[in-house]
């Protein structure tokens, strides 16, 4: 008899919550609106069938990212016993490479294959274009992160190469002939190295479950509870990958919100969280429509433009916080304009005794920020810009990671080149040579020395790091491996990084993360595919009394909230993008796109629409084009009008000490001339 009553009957939970936590057996769909409490739904939901008795190695919980899943995990543990700990949990691409590690073999992999990150498989592609056969392609190719592009697009679209490029790389469909070639080209290179790239992870994974039915079926026995967070999120390989693992029973709980579906330039289907309820027939749908984030005139303005969607689940989020301040609309005369009023308002909010760090302004494209960036700055305001370079992505935590993955996989052709071309003397060429000797001598039983290579000006340096790798014990611990590592390449990061001693720090944070590992692929896998974020280079702010302001294209700023939100740049033509305005599907994910920021905000919300001087930078950045109108979102069913306070702002003629609001003229300096509802604020 289970011993968990307010597990079993919880009273912490809204009626909505509760249903979706208590459903039983068969397809369960959660639609979530922003900020309704999702993550505490599915939490309560796996404590639930722990607490009933469900096994917890038999829950599967798949969410798109492992501080995500870590944190359920985390938080189920707290609500009920440290069995919450034992459920499956993780990516869909960790819990891929998992499965595919088992079963390798059934597809002419090895176990110790490697896996390419973003970097590695453009270094891969720049590998295959400069095989001979593809000598006569010339400068008007694609270069190498953009045929990565086409080739990531081609997988997760389950699309062709001529139609992908034709609609988002038009001017390069002359040589979609030759770039299909290349595809080929790329697909044969990374399986004769034995690597996966991250798309492989899924497309392997799908061929293994439809082709393997034995392995289909054992892994449905092994998992009688399915979940997955974030659905709207998933592509047509992830939907596919889910029908194959659920079972008879039918077990599967997904939780999205099709509102929030704004990501397809990464492959993600909007299709797949509408069309669920036909792929399972006999769905539960919970709706989730109490938001506990933001106040209810900001959710009056969002459920007005989400309202307009041409395909959605119907849902009115309402809160218990009726006061506050109405979403503001704001007009200014240009983008400085726009960068002084943020400024200004930033100050304002933070004498009032909110935090930098708990306001944000949000952007369709990062280059929309650019003026407001050198404001902040001239002002001494501290901010960070959400996005750069990952840990993994940097040059140095890079040289060692691939030190690790030619010990792993000897037959990584991309890490071999970086750690060859870290020996002074070595140029591609050479390294190419070198590559060619060493698996010359694998193939016939020997281990790879730099004999062959004597007299070389390189060749002591070529012995040592040769030695380093081969001359190993068997079954060391990735920590005392990158030890030894450490020890042949200090000299070289040394000379090769001017800033070494801040980039040091990043090195010790690898020997920190390997200590956790007893398993070199478990660990070349977690960096992979969840590398930490963030570097010691270049992160010294001046000002460390307090955290920064947040700058965010929206993209990024899905799943997080602030105080004080700042939309700028809300022109027809920036959002939604120009590049979206002939694609009615591209228009309705713009209007989502729309609803994402503004359901960002808690408290204050500004969406501010500059006019742009077209006789500036611009024009230049877009000939021909010019856009001065407020987003449609906000236009169509006058809904700014209804939902929204209206500002416009004007500068003095003469300087002041500081921004303030005071009464004005009718006619304001800027030009504007604003009706009576419309308020005045001066810079």
């Amino acid at each position: 008899m289970p011993q968990h009553p307010q597990i079993l009957e919880p009273d912490d939970l809204n009626p909505n919550q509760r249903e979706a936590v208590m459903h039983g057996e068969g397809p369960l769909l959660i639609i979530a609106g922003a900020g309704s409490g999702k993550t505490k739904t599915l939490v309560h939901r796996v404590a639930r069938l722990v607490a009933e008795g469900v096994p917890p190695d038999q829950i599967l919980l798949l969410t798109f990212t492992r501080k995500s899943s870590q944190e359920m995990l985390r938080r189920a543990t707290l609500l009920l016993d440290s069995r919450c700990q034992n459920v499956s949990g993780g990516t869909f691409h960790a819990f891929a490479s998992a499965v595919l590690r088992r079963f390798a073999g059934r597809l002419g992999y090895t176990e110790q294959f490697s896996i390419l990150d973003r970097s590695d498989a453009e270094d891969v592609v720049q590998l295959v274009k400069q095989d001979p056969k593809f000598a006569d392609v010339g400068k008007r190719f694609p270069k190498k992160n953009t045929l990565a592009d086409i080739f990531s697009k081609v997988r997760n679209t389950q699309s062709r190469i001529p139609e992908v490029v034709g609609k988002s790389y038009p001017h390069f469909f002359e040589c979609a002939d030759r770039i299909a070639e290349m595809f080929e080209a790329y697909q044969h290179f990374k399986r004769h190295m034995q690597a996966m790239d991250y798309d492989d992870l899924l497309l392997e994974l799908l061929n293994l479950l439809s082709t393997a039915p034995d392995i289909a079926k054992a892994l449905q026995n092994q998992y009688r509870h399915v979940m997955v967070d974030e659905y709207q999120d998933t592509n047509g390989i992830q939907a596919e990958i889910m029908r194959f693992l659920v079972n008879s029973k039918r077990n599967i709980c997904v939780v999205g919100d099709d509102a929030q579906s704004i990501y397809s330039f990464r492959g993600a289907n909007f299709k797949n969280i509408m069309e669920f309820p036909t792929l399972f027939p006999g769905t539960r749908i919970v709706t989730l429509d109490q938001n506990y984030r933001s106040t209810q005139p900001i959710l009056d303005l969002t459920n007005a433009v989400i309202a307009r969607a041409k395909e959605r689940y119907a849902k009115d989020l309402f809160t218990e916080k009726q006061d506050g301040q109405r979403p503001i609309y704001v007009e200014t005369d240009s983008e400085g304009s726009q960068s002084k009023f943020i400024v200004q308002k930033i100050l304002e909010y933070h004498e009032q005794g909110i935090a930098l760090n708990q306001m944000a302004v949000l952007m369709r494209s990062g280059w929309h920020s650019n003026d407001l960036e050198v404001t902040l700055q001239a002002q001494g305001i501290p901010f960070v810009k959400m996005g750069g370079f990952k840990f993994i992505e940097l040059a140095h935590v890079k040289d060692v990671i691939a030190f690790l993955r030619v010990i792993q996989n000897p037959r990584d052709r991309v890490s071999w080149q970086r750690i060859l071309l870290l020996v002074e003397g070595v140029g591609p060429k050479t390294a190419e040579a070198i590559w060619l000797k060493i698996q010359s001598a694998f193939q016939s039983g020997l281990v790879p020395d730099a004999s062959f290579f004597a007299g070389k000006s390189y060749s002591t340096s070529l012995e040592k790091l040769l030695s380093c790798i081969f001359n190993r014990q068997g079954g060391i611990t990735p920590v005392a491996q990158l030890e030894r590592i450490m020890e042949t390449y200090k000299p070289i990061f040394k000379q090769r990084y001017e800033d070494f001693h801040k980039r040091q720090a990043d090195l010790n944070s690898i020997l920190t993360i390997a200590e956790r590992y007893t398993s070199l692929d478990d660990f070349l896998t977690e960096m992979s595919l969840e590398p930490p974020d963030g570097s010691q280079v270049d992160v010294e702010a001046k000002d460390r009394d307090e955290p920064p302001l947040i700058l965010s294209t929206i993209h990024s700023a899905k799943g997080l909230e602030w105080k004080v939100v700042f939309v700028i740049s809300a022109i027809d033509g920036y959002l939604p993008s120009m590049q979206a305005l002939d694609d009615i599907g591209q228009i309705e994910e713009e209007r989502r796109l729309m609803y994402v920021a503004l359901t960002r905000a808690k408290d204050y919300l500004f969406v501010i629409k500059p006019h742009i001087d077209w006789n500036s930078a611009q024009a230049y950045r877009n000939p021909g084009v010019r856009f001065s109108k407020l987003s449609r979102f906000l236009v169509e069913s006058h809904i700014a009008e209804q939902w929204m306070d209206k500002w416009v702002i004007a500068e003095r003629r003469q300087p002041r000490g500081r921004f303030g609001l005071e009464s004005l003229p009718d006619t304001l300096d800027s030009g504007y001339s604003p009706d009576e509802d419309t308020r005045k604020y001066v810079l």
